[in-house]
């Protein structure tokens, strides 16, 4: 089954869903609001699952060698005390590779890369969507119109397309953290690919980049919309007395790449990812907190599991039928556990449960760890092998005025 598609949402997601779609022969144009596509200032790291889902994308060569392993570093105490380690290369032999840090810019250049010209429209803003007719949905864009067999939402975590299908939903909520984070203008002395450190209340960590920059964050319990005048200034206030790198991290980063942003979730779960020919994706259907890494990942999983749907169904309603059924339970249980990471990690600001949640970490055994973090890792992506090729560069859904003229 073939067809056309508009994607709302030139992220991650959407772009990972483009490329799915056509390695399975359908035309797709991606409608990107943003005038300018500028992710610097953050990274990220791929799970094997995200990896996998890249794999089978055609791009995951490319992202590694991009990135860097995470074999070593784990989780600290403000003071330096290890917690727990990171064992990458038993994770690497359990699922065939350690998780892989890259700056986002980074995967989200190789993910534009693997998309021909004109796939992408930059600074279109999409209007409503609404169904055109028999079999066809169509998206305003600007004066334009266009029209396809499928709209795929991947609008992030404020989507408009599933504030409109869902209005009583009541859409993202605050989590109770705001970060801070950005990547370092110069390579800085580290010893550990990936490091957590958790405080009373406060959480600081880094991603090392093949190149020896790395990125770091800072996660605090406060009100939303907290802001402050010198951000750097008031990290280097609250982490001074913390352990090396941390305060290195802060000084190699020039003050004017700290991006603040609130962490928000939809705590709430959608009663479906799909509605007609339209369907939810990444963010758009299940905004999770950072506390897993899972993410991006969710999001790349989504793009591989729509498109092998699309490719294996009769039509786009049992299609989208299928990515429902097959994303929406393991999707909302991964948010769910990243919920309960985060409760167990830097939101814990009392000594007592601080002091207990420590011992805990100390006691488990590094097997044990490694089994908890397969439970969200270790998924193996449908195949898109046997799916027809992509069609030819340039091709795309129509606009009103091309199907009238």
């Amino acid at each position: 089954m073939g067809g056309t598609a508009v994607i709302v949402g030139g992220g991650i997601g959407g772009l990972a869903a483009a490329i799915g779609l056509r390695r399975i022969g359908w035309e797709v144009t991606v409608v990107e609001r943003a005038p300018v596509l500028d992710d610097a200032g953050a990274g990220i790291s791929l799970a094997a699952n995200g990896l996998r889902a890249l794999d089978e994308l055609g791009v995951g060569k490319a992202v590694r060698e991009a990135s860097r392993g995470q074999y070593s570093g784990g989780t600290r105490t403000p003071a330096g005390g290890r917690l727990a380690r990171m064992d990458g290369a038993a994770l690497e032999k359990a699922v065939g590779t350690p998780i892989m840090g890259i700056p986002r810019a980074t995967l989200h250049r190789l993910l534009r890369e693997s998309l021909p010209a004109g796939t992408l429209l930059i600074g279109a803003e999409a209007g409503p969507v609404e169904q055109a007719g028999p079999g066809t949905v169509r998206v305003a864009c600007g004066a334009t119109a266009l029209e396809a067999d499928l709209v795929v939402a991947a609008d992030g975590i404020g989507s408009k397309v599933r504030g409109r299908l869902f209005p009583s939903h009541p859409g993202p909520v605050y989590s109770g953290s705001t970060v801070l984070r950005a990547i370092t203008e110069e390579p800085v002395d580290l010893r550990t690919d990936f490091e957590l450190t958790w405080g009373h209340g406060a959480e600081f960590g880094h991603i090392a980049f093949p190149d020896g920059r790395a990125e770091w964050h800072a996660v605090l319990g406060l009100p939303a919309g907290t802001r402050f005048a010198d951000p750097s200034a008031e990290l280097r206030r609250r982490f001074h007395t913390w352990h090396d790198p941390i305060p290195a991290l802060l000084d190699a980063t020039r003050p004017d790449a700290v991006l603040h942003h609130d962490v928000n979730e939809l705590r709430t779960p959608l009663p479906s990812y799909t509605a007609g020919r339209i369907a939810l994706l990444g963010d758009a259907a299940h905004a999770m907190t950072p506390n897993l890494g899972q993410g991006a990942c969710q999001a790349l999983e989504d793009a591989v599991t729509l498109a092998a749907a699309l490719a294996a169904e009769p039509t786009v309603e049992a299609a989208l039928a299928r990515y429902d059924a097959e994303r929406r339970p393991r999707s909302q249980a991964v948010a769910r556990a990243a919920r309960r990471a985060g409760r167990m990690g830097h939101q814990l600001a009392h000594p007592l449960p601080v002091a207990l949640r420590n011992t805990a970490m100390r006691l488990t055994p590094s097997r044990a760890a490694v089994r908890m973090i397969l439970r969200h890792h270790d998924w193996s992506p449908p195949s898109l092998s046997d799916a027809e090729g992509p069609p030819a560069a340039g091709r795309g859904p129509s606009s009103r005025a091309d199907r009238q003229g």
